[in-house]
Protein backbone atom coordinates (compact mmCIF):
# COMPACT_ATOMS: atom_id res chain seq x y z
CA UNK A 1 0.00 0.00 0.00
CA UNK A 2 2.81 2.54 0.63
CA UNK A 3 4.24 1.50 -2.66
CA UNK A 4 1.10 1.88 -4.55
CA UNK A 5 0.01 4.97 -2.98
CA UNK A 6 3.03 7.03 -1.58
CA UNK A 7 1.06 10.38 -0.97
CA UNK A 8 -2.14 8.66 0.81
CA UNK A 9 -2.97 9.45 4.54
CA UNK A 10 -1.42 6.32 6.27
CA UNK A 11 -2.63 5.31 9.33
CA UNK A 12 -0.81 2.08 11.12
CA UNK A 13 -2.85 1.03 14.42
CA UNK A 14 0.22 -1.42 15.23
CA UNK A 15 2.25 1.53 15.92
CA UNK A 16 1.39 1.92 19.25
CA UNK A 17 1.31 6.47 19.18
CA UNK A 18 -1.13 5.78 16.48
CA UNK A 19 -3.36 3.14 17.95
CA UNK A 20 -3.48 5.05 21.47
CA UNK A 21 -4.33 8.80 19.71
CA UNK A 22 -6.84 7.26 17.50
CA UNK A 23 -8.43 4.90 19.92
CA UNK A 24 -8.66 7.58 22.68
CA UNK A 25 -10.03 10.35 20.41
CA UNK A 26 -11.40 8.46 16.88
CA UNK A 27 -12.31 12.27 15.59
CA UNK A 28 -8.68 12.60 15.07
CA UNK A 29 -9.27 10.51 11.76
CA UNK A 30 -11.10 13.48 10.28
CA UNK A 31 -8.53 16.15 12.04
CA UNK A 32 -5.71 13.75 10.11
CA UNK A 33 -7.74 13.79 7.20
CA UNK A 34 -8.48 17.54 6.85
CA UNK A 35 -3.98 18.03 6.97
CA UNK A 36 -4.03 15.59 4.36
CA UNK A 37 -3.29 16.10 0.35
CA UNK A 38 -6.36 16.53 -1.56
CA UNK A 39 -7.63 13.66 -3.00
CA UNK A 40 -5.44 10.64 -2.05
CA UNK A 41 -6.70 7.69 -0.47
CA UNK A 42 -6.61 7.08 3.22
CA UNK A 43 -5.03 3.75 4.49
CA UNK A 44 -6.19 2.42 7.68
CA UNK A 45 -3.91 -0.78 8.49
CA UNK A 46 -4.94 -3.59 10.96
CA UNK A 47 -8.44 -2.09 11.11
CA UNK A 48 -9.67 -4.96 13.19
CA UNK A 49 -7.51 -3.19 16.08
CA UNK A 50 -9.72 -0.20 16.71
CA UNK A 51 -13.58 -1.50 14.84
CA UNK A 52 -15.15 1.60 16.55
CA UNK A 53 -13.13 4.54 13.98
CA UNK A 54 -15.35 3.17 11.11
CA UNK A 55 -17.68 5.30 12.61
CA UNK A 56 -15.24 8.08 12.42
CA UNK A 57 -14.96 6.74 8.47
CA UNK A 58 -18.52 6.79 8.28
CA UNK A 59 -18.51 10.06 8.89
CA UNK A 60 -16.08 11.11 6.65
CA UNK A 61 -17.39 9.82 3.73
CA UNK A 62 -20.86 11.62 4.89
CA UNK A 63 -19.09 14.71 4.82
CA UNK A 64 -16.35 16.68 3.23
CA UNK A 65 -14.12 13.53 2.37
CA UNK A 66 -17.14 11.51 0.82
CA UNK A 67 -14.84 11.50 -2.92
CA UNK A 68 -12.69 10.08 -1.26
CA UNK A 69 -11.06 6.30 -1.31
CA UNK A 70 -10.64 4.80 2.39
CA UNK A 71 -8.69 1.35 2.08
CA UNK A 72 -9.00 -0.73 5.23
CA UNK A 73 -6.56 -4.17 5.62
CA UNK A 74 -6.21 -6.16 8.11
CA UNK A 75 -5.73 -9.77 9.36
CA UNK A 76 -8.49 -11.10 10.42
CA UNK A 77 -12.77 -9.66 10.18
CA UNK A 78 -13.93 -11.37 13.21
CA UNK A 79 -13.48 -8.85 15.72
CA UNK A 80 -15.24 -6.30 13.38
CA UNK A 81 -18.41 -8.75 12.96
CA UNK A 82 -18.34 -9.81 16.35
CA UNK A 83 -18.40 -6.37 18.04
CA UNK A 84 -21.08 -5.06 16.17
CA UNK A 85 -19.96 -2.20 14.42
CA UNK A 86 -20.55 0.05 11.66
CA UNK A 87 -19.84 -1.69 8.21
CA UNK A 88 -20.64 1.30 6.69
CA UNK A 89 -23.61 1.27 5.24
CA UNK A 90 -22.62 -1.62 2.08
CA UNK A 91 -19.92 0.97 0.93
CA UNK A 92 -16.94 -1.92 2.11
CA UNK A 93 -15.79 -3.91 -0.89
CA UNK A 94 -14.34 -6.74 -0.22
CA UNK A 95 -10.77 -7.85 -1.46
CA UNK A 96 -8.44 -11.23 0.31
CA UNK A 97 -5.37 -11.27 -0.70
CA UNK A 98 -3.78 -14.40 -1.09
CA UNK A 99 -0.03 -15.95 -1.02
CA UNK A 100 2.01 -15.69 -3.86
CA UNK A 101 0.87 -17.46 -7.51
CA UNK A 102 3.01 -19.09 -9.74
CA UNK A 103 1.96 -16.72 -12.50
CA UNK A 104 3.40 -13.77 -10.48
CA UNK A 105 6.49 -15.39 -9.58
CA UNK A 106 6.93 -16.50 -13.46
CA UNK A 107 10.26 -18.48 -13.98
CA UNK A 108 11.02 -17.76 -10.40
CA UNK A 109 8.57 -20.35 -9.45
CA UNK A 110 10.03 -24.30 -8.26
CA UNK A 111 7.15 -26.83 -7.63
CA UNK A 112 9.79 -27.92 -5.17
CA UNK A 113 10.94 -25.02 -3.13
CA UNK A 114 6.87 -23.75 -3.44
CA UNK A 115 5.56 -27.31 -1.47
CA UNK A 116 8.68 -27.05 0.82
CA UNK A 117 8.19 -22.95 1.99
CA UNK A 118 5.04 -22.30 0.63
CA UNK A 119 4.41 -19.16 -1.14
CA UNK A 120 3.77 -16.33 1.67
CA UNK A 121 6.06 -12.92 0.30
CA UNK A 122 7.43 -12.71 3.61
CA UNK A 123 9.53 -15.92 3.74
CA UNK A 124 10.32 -16.01 -0.01
CA UNK A 125 11.81 -12.00 0.32
CA UNK A 126 13.55 -13.54 3.74
CA UNK A 127 17.26 -14.80 3.39
CA UNK A 128 16.74 -17.76 6.12
CA UNK A 129 13.13 -18.34 4.45
CA UNK A 130 12.94 -21.59 6.74
CA UNK A 131 13.67 -19.68 9.63
CA UNK A 132 11.30 -17.01 9.03
CA UNK A 133 8.99 -19.42 8.16
CA UNK A 134 9.26 -21.25 11.67
CA UNK A 135 8.92 -18.20 13.11
CA UNK A 136 5.91 -17.13 11.74
CA UNK A 137 4.19 -20.33 11.58
CA UNK A 138 5.12 -20.33 15.59
CA UNK A 139 5.11 -16.80 17.10
CA UNK A 140 2.65 -15.12 15.07
CA UNK A 141 0.41 -17.43 14.22
CA UNK A 142 -0.27 -18.84 17.58
CA UNK A 143 -0.07 -15.81 19.31
CA UNK A 144 -2.59 -14.01 16.81
CA UNK A 145 -5.12 -17.41 16.98
CA UNK A 146 -4.82 -17.22 20.70
CA UNK A 147 -5.81 -13.27 21.24
CA UNK A 148 -8.58 -13.89 18.33
CA UNK A 149 -9.76 -16.76 20.54
CA UNK A 150 -9.25 -15.92 24.09
CA UNK A 151 -7.63 -19.21 24.81
CA UNK A 152 -6.91 -19.76 27.90
CA UNK A 153 -4.79 -23.54 27.81
CA UNK A 154 -1.78 -22.76 25.95
CA UNK A 155 -0.89 -26.34 26.53
CA UNK A 156 -4.39 -27.39 25.10
CA UNK A 157 -4.06 -25.02 21.95
CA UNK A 158 -0.36 -26.04 20.75
CA UNK A 159 -2.04 -29.60 21.05
CA UNK A 160 -4.85 -28.04 18.67
CA UNK A 161 -2.77 -26.43 16.00
CA UNK A 162 -0.55 -29.76 15.58
CA UNK A 163 -3.54 -32.36 15.62
CA UNK A 164 -5.25 -29.79 12.92
CA UNK A 165 -1.99 -29.86 10.85
CA UNK A 166 -2.90 -33.48 10.62
CA UNK A 167 -5.84 -32.75 9.00
CA UNK A 168 -4.45 -30.45 5.83
CA UNK A 169 -5.75 -32.45 2.79
CA UNK A 170 -8.34 -34.72 4.54
CA UNK A 171 -11.72 -35.08 6.14
CA UNK A 172 -12.28 -32.73 9.18
CA UNK A 173 -13.63 -34.89 11.66
CA UNK A 174 -14.01 -32.35 15.28
CA UNK A 175 -14.97 -34.76 17.68
CA UNK A 176 -11.85 -36.52 16.77
CA UNK A 177 -9.50 -33.92 16.67
CA UNK A 178 -11.00 -32.06 20.38
CA UNK A 179 -10.51 -35.68 22.28
CA UNK A 180 -6.60 -35.66 20.73
CA UNK A 181 -5.85 -32.25 21.69
CA UNK A 182 -8.26 -32.90 25.38
CA UNK A 183 -10.76 -29.91 24.17
CA UNK A 184 -13.95 -29.90 24.39
CA UNK A 185 -16.08 -30.00 20.79
CA UNK A 186 -17.27 -26.63 20.75
CA UNK A 187 -13.87 -25.19 21.42
CA UNK A 188 -12.12 -26.96 18.72
CA UNK A 189 -14.95 -25.83 16.06
CA UNK A 190 -14.20 -22.46 17.29
CA UNK A 191 -10.85 -22.99 17.13
CA UNK A 192 -10.95 -23.92 13.39
CA UNK A 193 -13.43 -21.30 13.32
CA UNK A 194 -11.04 -18.64 14.02
CA UNK A 195 -8.64 -20.25 11.85
CA UNK A 196 -10.65 -19.30 8.93
CA UNK A 197 -11.69 -16.00 9.91
CA UNK A 198 -8.20 -14.89 9.89
CA UNK A 199 -8.12 -16.50 5.88
CA UNK A 200 -5.18 -18.84 7.72
CA UNK A 201 -7.48 -22.24 6.61
CA UNK A 202 -10.58 -23.34 4.61
CA UNK A 203 -12.77 -25.54 4.54
CA UNK A 204 -14.34 -27.61 1.25
CA UNK A 205 -17.63 -28.66 1.01
CA UNK A 206 -18.99 -32.11 -0.55
CA UNK A 207 -20.14 -31.31 -4.22
CA UNK A 208 -23.74 -33.16 -4.47
CA UNK A 209 -25.66 -31.31 -7.18
CA UNK A 210 -27.44 -34.38 -9.23
CA UNK A 211 -25.57 -36.78 -6.83
CA UNK A 212 -25.98 -40.33 -7.75
CA UNK A 213 -24.25 -42.12 -5.15
CA UNK A 214 -24.20 -42.25 -0.84
CA UNK A 215 -21.42 -39.59 -0.04
CA UNK A 216 -19.44 -38.54 2.98
CA UNK A 217 -20.71 -36.04 5.07
CA UNK A 218 -17.17 -34.29 6.44
CA UNK A 219 -15.71 -31.27 4.81
CA UNK A 220 -12.12 -31.48 4.02
CA UNK A 221 -9.62 -29.27 5.70
CA UNK A 222 -6.56 -27.18 4.59
CA UNK A 223 -4.35 -24.65 5.97
CA UNK A 224 -3.76 -21.42 3.75
CA UNK A 225 -0.36 -21.97 3.11
CA UNK A 226 1.70 -25.36 1.86
CA UNK A 227 4.82 -24.05 3.94
CA UNK A 228 2.48 -23.32 6.84
CA UNK A 229 1.08 -27.06 6.97
CA UNK A 230 4.99 -28.19 6.20
CA UNK A 231 5.61 -26.16 9.77
CA UNK A 232 2.70 -26.58 12.25
CA UNK A 233 2.92 -30.47 11.04
CA UNK A 234 4.39 -32.81 13.33
CA UNK A 235 6.88 -35.21 11.88
CA UNK A 236 7.31 -39.46 13.90
CA UNK A 237 8.90 -41.94 11.98
CA UNK A 238 5.86 -43.53 10.38
CA UNK A 239 5.45 -40.65 8.08
CA UNK A 240 6.70 -40.78 4.71
CA UNK A 241 8.13 -38.21 2.66
CA UNK A 242 5.24 -38.78 -0.11
CA UNK A 243 2.49 -38.58 2.17
CA UNK A 244 3.77 -35.18 3.35
CA UNK A 245 4.71 -34.07 0.36
CA UNK A 246 1.51 -34.65 -1.54
CA UNK A 247 -0.61 -33.29 0.93
CA UNK A 248 1.65 -29.95 0.59
CA UNK A 249 1.24 -29.93 -3.17
CA UNK A 250 -2.85 -30.53 -3.02
CA UNK A 251 -2.58 -27.64 -0.65
CA UNK A 252 -0.90 -25.78 -3.37
CA UNK A 253 -2.96 -26.60 -6.27
CA UNK A 254 -5.67 -25.79 -3.56
CA UNK A 255 -4.63 -21.99 -2.97
CA UNK A 256 -4.38 -21.48 -6.90
CA UNK A 257 -7.90 -22.49 -7.01
CA UNK A 258 -8.76 -20.43 -4.58
CA UNK A 259 -7.28 -17.54 -5.89
CA UNK A 260 -8.87 -17.51 -9.29
CA UNK A 261 -12.19 -18.20 -7.99
CA UNK A 262 -11.92 -14.79 -5.84
CA UNK A 263 -11.48 -12.90 -8.70
CA UNK A 264 -13.59 -14.91 -11.83
CA UNK A 265 -16.66 -13.44 -12.92
CA UNK A 266 -20.03 -14.88 -12.04
CA UNK A 267 -20.94 -17.34 -9.33
CA UNK A 268 -17.77 -20.22 -8.88
CA UNK A 269 -17.05 -22.46 -6.07
CA UNK A 270 -14.80 -25.60 -5.19
CA UNK A 271 -15.69 -28.38 -3.62
CA UNK A 272 -14.27 -32.04 -3.56
CA UNK A 273 -16.20 -35.44 -4.15
CA UNK A 274 -15.66 -38.27 -2.10
CA UNK A 275 -18.50 -41.43 -1.68
CA UNK A 276 -18.97 -43.67 1.21
CA UNK A 277 -17.35 -46.26 -0.69
CA UNK A 278 -14.18 -44.67 -1.14
CA UNK A 279 -14.21 -43.07 -4.20
CA UNK A 280 -12.54 -39.71 -4.09
CA UNK A 281 -11.66 -36.63 -6.20
CA UNK A 282 -9.49 -33.97 -4.84
CA UNK A 283 -11.26 -30.83 -6.24
CA UNK A 284 -14.55 -29.94 -7.91
CA UNK A 285 -14.57 -26.46 -9.65
CA UNK A 286 -18.13 -26.10 -10.47
CA UNK A 287 -20.23 -22.86 -11.30
CA UNK A 288 -20.63 -20.70 -14.12
CA UNK A 289 -17.05 -20.93 -15.83
CA UNK A 290 -18.14 -24.76 -15.81
CA UNK A 291 -17.56 -27.98 -14.47
CA UNK A 292 -14.16 -29.27 -13.79
CA UNK A 293 -12.70 -32.27 -11.80
CA UNK A 294 -8.49 -32.50 -10.45
CA UNK A 295 -7.13 -35.05 -8.76
CA UNK A 296 -3.67 -34.18 -7.53
CA UNK A 297 -0.90 -36.69 -7.58
CA UNK A 298 2.97 -35.80 -6.39
CA UNK A 299 4.71 -38.57 -7.82
CA UNK A 300 5.65 -42.40 -8.19
CA UNK A 301 4.28 -44.76 -10.68
CA UNK A 302 0.74 -44.37 -11.92
CA UNK A 303 -1.57 -46.64 -10.64
CA UNK A 304 -5.28 -48.05 -11.74
CA UNK A 305 -6.80 -46.38 -8.12
CA UNK A 306 -5.42 -43.32 -9.01
CA UNK A 307 -8.47 -42.49 -11.72
CA UNK A 308 -11.09 -44.43 -10.19
CA UNK A 309 -12.61 -41.32 -8.46
CA UNK A 310 -12.01 -39.42 -11.77
CA UNK A 311 -13.25 -41.97 -13.74
CA UNK A 312 -16.75 -43.07 -11.35
CA UNK A 313 -17.21 -39.04 -11.71
CA UNK A 314 -17.02 -38.74 -15.63
CA UNK A 315 -19.64 -41.36 -15.42
CA UNK A 316 -21.91 -39.61 -13.24
CA UNK A 317 -21.21 -35.92 -14.58
CA UNK A 318 -20.18 -37.00 -18.25
CA UNK A 319 -20.41 -32.95 -19.12
CA UNK A 320 -17.14 -32.19 -16.57
CA UNK A 321 -13.49 -31.81 -17.77
CA UNK A 322 -11.22 -34.12 -16.01
CA UNK A 323 -7.24 -33.80 -15.37
CA UNK A 324 -4.96 -35.45 -13.30
CA UNK A 325 -2.50 -33.07 -12.05
CA UNK A 326 1.56 -34.42 -11.58
CA UNK A 327 5.04 -32.92 -11.60
CA UNK A 328 5.84 -35.94 -14.31
CA UNK A 329 2.49 -36.55 -15.58
CA UNK A 330 1.85 -39.13 -18.99
CA UNK A 331 2.21 -37.78 -22.35
CA UNK A 332 -1.24 -38.78 -23.23
CA UNK A 333 -4.76 -38.32 -22.08
CA UNK A 334 -6.27 -41.51 -20.11
CA UNK A 335 -10.08 -42.55 -21.16
CA UNK A 336 -11.06 -38.74 -21.48
CA UNK A 337 -8.92 -37.31 -18.31
CA UNK A 338 -6.14 -35.26 -19.11
CA UNK A 339 -2.72 -35.37 -17.95
CA UNK A 340 -1.08 -31.91 -17.07
CA UNK A 341 2.29 -31.06 -15.74
CA UNK A 342 0.99 -29.30 -12.14
CA UNK A 343 3.75 -26.27 -12.67
CA UNK A 344 3.09 -25.50 -16.00
CA UNK A 345 -0.65 -25.68 -15.21
CA UNK A 346 -0.46 -23.39 -11.72
CA UNK A 347 1.91 -20.88 -13.74
CA UNK A 348 -1.29 -21.13 -16.08
CA UNK A 349 -3.62 -19.67 -13.45
CA UNK A 350 -4.15 -15.86 -13.87
CA UNK A 351 -6.76 -13.90 -11.44
CA UNK A 352 -9.36 -12.41 -13.91
CA UNK A 353 -8.73 -14.16 -16.75
CA UNK A 354 -10.62 -17.10 -18.62
CA UNK A 355 -9.80 -21.24 -16.56
CA UNK A 356 -6.98 -22.76 -18.24
CA UNK A 357 -9.45 -25.48 -18.53
CA UNK A 358 -12.11 -23.63 -20.57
Amino acid sequence: MRHAYPRALYLDLLDPVVFREMTARPERLGEAIAKSPRNEPVIIDEIQKAPLLLDAVHQALEGPSRERQFILTGSSARRIRRTGVNLLGGRLLWRQFHPYLACELDRDFDLDRATEIGMLPLVLASPRPTETLRAYSALYIQQEVREEASVRNLGSFARFLETVALSHGNQLNIGGVARDCSVTRRSAEGYVEVLEDMMLAFRLKVFTKRAKRLLAAHPKFYLFDPGVYQALRPRNPLDSRSEIGGGALEGLVAQHLRSWLFSAPGKNDLFYWRTRAGLEVDFILFGEAGLFAFEVKSGGRLGENDLGGLRAFLRDYPEAKAALLMPSPPAKALAGISCLDVASFLRRIIPGEPFPLG
